[in-house]
């Protein structure tokens, strides 16, 4: 009969035994190791993907307000919009939201309680988003993002009868596509990129895309300029005269890292944002599929164009003896004359020391030039209007750009100039530098300023649906009138 040893038995099975849980352990930790690995990397990819969505840009307060807490005011023909807190606060903003919540809200402009969001939150464009990105935005918004425990202080406050129940669930119902991006096989997967960036990510129909009467983006129009706040988003179709059919390759990359290019363009108001904020950010990979799919967007012609903007330079004499004053210091109260009119003298006083007498501005453009300018050469002063207004800042991928502003309401300067004196510079500016077609007055810069003139349905919405509730209870009464006489010639 054999005899174990049970000494060495037990060594044997405690050996095996530590064995198999350090092994388990290991395991473990591995997997629990690539799992964090694959949770920062969804992180990551979600930061990319807020970048390319510029959502910092419409959830962060102008001047110096807490990133993604809200605040942002969008002022349009409905009334006032403020946007909202999506940090993780569980308090103040999305930090109750589930990925479901999360994807729906974003795609589909629906919040959790089922009320509506308003479009101009692109939720319209984010729908072309895919799960796994939005999956991986979720996860930034999440884990990334800093909570914000305040909610703006401002609230949003449409005019009637745009902000009744009922109103947008009609307007999606009519406007949003729930399709997700598919990729066309005839393209590369280059312009596929570009496509997906130019109308999900980065919604550039947003801005450049006109609206039909129900505020809905006009696809007949498909990226062929339109006014946003006052500014014009110009024509990025691949038309040679009027959208960047002219462009090389190489100036559109320049354009979209920095925000201008000499000769050309130069990026202000909401442009300079999405430059600042999200293009100058971009790998290189994605603004070769942006221009690249530029390439591939059918041309629209602005009817009455027949040059691109940026070849007007009129190379017109200035004669400054005409007008030219002495200029006090900068520091004057009496550096502008409220009272003067005359283009050329305001230009003198207010434009000239930076942008040359004969608006060649800089060689390093510092101060670009006015000449060969394609806000000063459109068809639309609108963006000459805007600059002067509101100025230009601007963070681009080779520096920062900034233009103080002349209007009262948005003065950064000592002086301010009056809407009839803004409309006197841009006449001057135009026809000395541009196409001289601006022709504009003081109303005129006032309609330019507050946004332009909304649509006939827009302007008289009140008033329509007044009319229509009346109009409404009126048959209502009637028909409850008829059918009490049927009723009582019945019992007759």
């Amino acid at each position: 009969m054999k005899v174990v040893n049970t000494t060495s038995a037990k060594l044997l099975s405690r050996f095996i035994g530590t064995l198999v849980f350090s092994t388990a352990c290991s395991i473990a930790a591995h997997a629990a190791s690539a799992q964090t690995d694959a949770d920062a990397a969804s992180i990551q990819h979600g930061q990319y993907l807020a970048i390319a969505s510029d959502c910092i840009a419409c959830h962060t307060a102008k001047d110096h307000g807490k990133p993604f807490a809200g605040g942002y005011r969008f002022d349009t023909p409905m009334g006032t919009i403020v946007s909202s807190n999506i940090t993780p606060s569980k308090t103040a903003g999305i930090g109750n939201y589930s990925e479901a919540d999360f994807a729906r809200a974003v795609r589909e402009g629906k919040r959790p309680d089922g009320s509506n969001l308003y479009p101009a939150m692109p939720y319209t464009e984010y729908a072309l988003m895919t799960d796994d990105d939005v999956k991986s935005l979720y996860a930034y918004f999440m884990q990334g993002v800093a909570p914000v425990d305040e909610a703006p202080a401002e609230k949003t406050a449409l005019k009637f009868p745009f902000g009744l129940p009922g109103v947008m669930s009609i307007w999606n119902a009519l406007y949003l596509n729930h399709d997700r991006f598919k990729p066309d096989a005839n393209v590369s997967l280059l312009v596929n990129r570009g496509h997906y960036l130019v109308d999900g990510l980065a919604h550039c129909t947003t801005c450049h895309t006109g609206r039909n009467t129900m505020m809905a983006l006009d696809q007949s129009a498909y990226l062929g300029g339109a006014v946003v706040g006052g500014w014009y988003a110009p024509n990025i179709t691949s038309d040679k005269v009027s959208g960047i059919g002219g462009w090389s390759d190489a100036q559109l990359t320049a354009y979209l890292r920095t925000g201008h290019v000499r000769g050309l363009a130069q990026a202000g108001g909401g442009m300079a944002e999405a430059i600042e904020n999200s293009f100058r950010k971009l790998d290189d990979h994605d603004i070769d599929a942006i221009v690249a799919y530029l390439r591939t967007v059918a041309p629209i012609r602005t009817p009455g164009q027949t040059t691109p903007s940026y070849a007007a330079d009129p190379k017109r004499d200035v004669a400054w003896t005409d007008f030219e004053k002495p200029i006090p210091g900068n520091d004057s109260a009496e550096r502008f004359a409220t009272t003067e009119s005359n283009g050329a003298a305001l230009y003198s006083a207010a434009c000239a020391a930076c942008h040359g007498v004969h608006g060649h501005g800089t060689e390093d453009s510092t101060f670009p030039p006015l000449t060969h300018n394609s806000a000063v050469g459109a068809l639309e002063p609108n963006n000459v209007v805007m600059a002067i207004a509101q100025g230009v800042h601007r963070k681009g991928a080779d520096g920062e750009v900034s233009m103080p502003a002349f209007s009262a309401e948005d003065e950064r300067i000592t002086d301010s100039l009056s809407d009839d004196q803004i409309a006197a510079v841009t006449n001057y500016v135009t026809e000395q530098f541009g196409r001289g077609n601006a022709q504009l007055t003081g109303a005129d810069v006032k309609v330019i300023r507050e946004g332009g003139r909304p649509s006939f349905l827009i302007r008289n919405a009140s008033t329509l649906a007044f009319g229509g509730i009346i109009a409404g209870a009126f048959v209502i009464v009637l028909a409850a009138c008829v059918l009490r006489r049927r009723r009582s010639k019945t019992r007759v």
